[in-house]
């Protein structure tokens, strides 16, 4: 990524195109599956616990209001919720919001794809975050923009950033 200083970052799986990794996001994102999500999250926390430095937050990366309402829940607060629950912290999905709906990512290149999130997020002040440790969770780590972004705005806030995603192209 090389955009911000982050702390360690975890992925559990690769994802390459027409595979089984591949249709397991895609179930999870556009299939009506959450349980995927905190399946796979609470499995990975599990074994993070072995390795990860202190957490003090989980924080997701927060969709469009619009887009919740459609899909009915948040992919990566899905697999922050496992995460929670696998390594025993606290999971804050009121920290970030995303205050931009933007367009897909899909077709965008990297450059269009940091230009497509530049101001999409805030962070809400009704926590100290100063000198906390947050673990930022996404369920695809693909260029990083988003999760650049978002970590930016916290990092700003005096926090560390460390990044767990499901999947990593």
């Amino acid at each position: 990524m090389g955009k911000i200083h982050f702390e360690p970052a975890f992925s559990i799986l690769h994802l390459v195109k027409f595979s089984r990794v591949e249709t397991l996001l895609h179930k999870l994102k556009c299939k009506i599956q959450p349980e995927k999500g905190v399946f796979l999250g609470e499995l990975y926390g599990k074994r993070l616990k072995r390795v990860i430095e202190h957490i003090d937050i989980i924080i997701p990366i927060p969709i469009h209001i619009n887009k919740l309402r459609k899909r009915g829940y948040n992919q990566a607060a899905q697999f922050a919720f496992g995460l929670s629950l696998g390594l025993d912290i606290l999971l804050d999905e009121n920290i970030l919001k995303r205050d931009i709906l933007s367009i897909s990512y899909t077709q965008k290149s990297r450059t269009e794809r940091y230009n497509n999130v530049k101001g999409v997020f805030s962070v809400s002040i009704t926590r100290n975050l100063q000198e906390k440790h947050i673990l930022l969770v996404d369920d695809v780590l693909t260029t990083g923009a988003s999760i650049c972004e978002a970590a930016q705005l916290l990092i700003y806030k005096g926090t560390k950033v460390s990044i767990a995603t499901i999947g990593r192209e």
